[in-house]
């Protein structure tokens, strides 16, 4: 890999454009209600091997540890060409089993299929990521939320490929997904390239962020209107594919940026950090200014600076040097460095709550439906991912306008979503049709508001160095809640209520209602554990953000 380009220039915007593609690629995970009735029916499997099936899809998405360690040791195109590996041998065993290729495939063999398949979201969404948040570390909320609003929509983008282009085939979508995820991100990866960082905000940038924004919720307003034609609609092939092509102009509006660049260059130089070079390695995505006596006392949670083993060797005269300091916030800390940290367990239990709240309605909003007399789901099952949307992309941009403008964290934005989610599964407990759809869109938006906020807030106290591997950590969050609150909580009390009435589908409002409440609960901690945190981080994000630009911190020394 070419030595790291300067700021201000295409590549980091050309970057960005290559990273839509791949996030849009990194969603397959979301499309496994799109070929799991054929699975179910060809491979005549019980409805409790689908639902495990569907657990590894959950395990494979979001685990993705190895993918944030080589994200800090290795450039992204080699983190890229694991996740194509990934896909390409996951879903081709699955194409294999569903195809009847290969019969009598052992059920085993196809979990672990899916957890490798699935397993390709979690390289290619944190190599473009990781990657993009170092390229753009002055607007990492605004970054986050594009990327990760993105990987909402691609559901709604396999969706159309699957019903227009591949004629609704689930066999032929995993095939796709087998060659085409694979061959998409071998002809990208080239341009997700590191760059070296700005020291100051660019003012080009913001009018850039903010046309890239807009054309992703004109895409997102293009699907989900799209959807709703075709279902109360006969569109004719020719109609159809213009869909498409309108599509693919959308997904290619970030390409503009960088065209725009080279039609009319601008010849201001920005400045780049002291002691930074052209020569810039990904092992060390951050050059920051140092600074020979740090000074910490202008955070309320000043770290010690010496062990107390080292204090009495110093006291008897045996140690003479003076040991370098541990990292405060903001500064860029190691994994183990932050995992001994309140504010690290705060995050992680408040994203923990949120997400695993919100995922147990997301993975039950069918039955839900069902359960009140709403037997066509498509239209509600659409109108969460447009707000899940939403929620991802305005998560990044509300909170980074409150950040700047009075240095507010961005988890205040979790607590407040976190407050209306409570009032939304008290809307839901009520059982009533009329607030069916308006509990569902506001509940989507406060559930892409989780990953809008916690992956900035994550790099900002912790740092970009080892970023991949903490905001991944903090990704687990979202399969654990899903065991605990969908797997063990919801699916509990629906097979109860449903032993109660004796039928195979549970109908009625206390098939989910105690879900509803415990929920709530939840929700209630996980704002007050939000408030905890904000008050204890707002020292960090009066020095991160003095000025109402970010700085980039001084160096500990390290």
């Amino acid at each position: 890999m070419p030595g790291a380009v300067k700021s201000g220039s295409r590549p980091p915007w050309v970057g960005l454009a290559a990273a839509v593609w791949v996030q849009i690629a990194s969603g397959n995970a979301y499309s496994f209600p799109l070929y799991s009735h054929t699975l179910k029916s060809v491979l005549g499997l019980s409805q409790q091997q689908l639902t495990i099936l569907g657990v590894a899809n959950d395990f494979g998405e979001n685990v993705g540890i190895l993918p944030g360690i080589a994200s800090n040791k290795y450039p992204p195109w080699l983190v890229l060409i694991v996740g194509v590996f990934c896909s390409f041998f996951g879903f081709g065993v699955i194409w294999l089993a569903v195809t009847q290729t290969v019969h009598n495939m052992p059920y085993w063999i196809l979990w672990l299929a899916l957890v490798v398949a699935t397993n390709s979201s979690a390289w290619l969404g944190t190599a473009v990521l990781v990657t993009n948040m170092r390229n753009f570390p002055l607007s990492r909320g605004t970054v986050a939320g594009i990327l990760k609003g993105y990987v909402g929509l691609s559901a709604a983008v396999f969706t159309e490929v699957y019903t227009i282009i591949l004629k609704g085939s689930a066999s032929a979508l995993l095939l796709f997904f087998t060659l085409g995820i694979p061959v998409l991100c071998l002809v990208l990866m080239y341009y997700v390239r590191p760059c070296t960082p700005a020291s100051e905000v660019d003012p080009s940038e913001t009018v850039h962020f903010l046309f890239t924004q807009g054309a992703s919720v004109v895409l997102a307003v293009f699907l989900l209107t799209t959807t709703i034609l075709k279902d109360v609609l006969t569109l004719s092939n020719a109609v159809s594919y213009m869909f498409i092509g309108i599509m693919v102009v959308l997904l290619m509006a970030p390409l503009a940026i960088p065209v725009k660049m080279t039609l009319f260059p601008s010849n201001k130089k920005l400045n780049r950090p002291v002691g930074s070079s052209d020569n810039l390695t990904v092992t060390d995505p951050l050059l920051t200014q140092s600074t020979p006596e740090p000074n910490v006392t202008n955070l309320s949670d000043v770290d010690d600076i010496y062990e107390v083993d080292v204090l009495l060797a110093v006291g008897e005269g045996a140690v003479k040097f003076k040991k370098k300091r541990r990292p405060r916030r903001g500064e860029d800390f190691t994994f183990r460095e932050a995992i001994v940290k309140a504010d690290f367990w705060l995050l992680w239990l408040v994203y923990f709550l949120g997400v695993g709240s919100g995922v147990t309605v997301l993975n039950n909003l069918a039955q839900i439906a069902v359960s009140l007399g709403v037997n066509d789901t498509t239209t509600l099952l659409s109108l969460f991912s447009f707000c899940n949307f939403l929620g991802r992309l305005g998560g990044g941009v509300v909170s980074e306008y409150f950040v700047r403008l009075k240095t507010i964290p961005r988890t205040f934005l979790t607590m407040v979503t976190q407050i209306i989610m409570v009032m939304t599964f008290l809307l839901y407990a009520s059982a009533l049709n009329v607030t069916l759809y308006a509990a569902t869109a506001l509940l989507g938006i406060c559930y892409g508001v989780q990953f809008g906020v916690m992956i900035p807030t994550s790099s900002e106290l912790f740092g970009l160095k080892n970023f991949g591997l903490i905001f991944n950590f903090m990704g687990l969050g979202n399969p654990i809640g899903a065991l605990l609150f969908s797997g063990m909580l919801a699916g509990y009390v629906y097979d109860t209520e449903e032993a109660k009435q004796g039928g195979s589908t549970c109908m009625g409002p206390n098939c989910f209602r105690l879900t509803f409440y415990v929920l709530a609960g939840m929700c209630c901690l996980s704002a007050l554990l939000s408030l905890i945190l904000t008050i204890r981080i707002r020292p960090v994000y009066q020095m991160l953000y003095a000025g109402g630009s970010f700085r980039l911190p001084q160096s500990a020394g390290r």
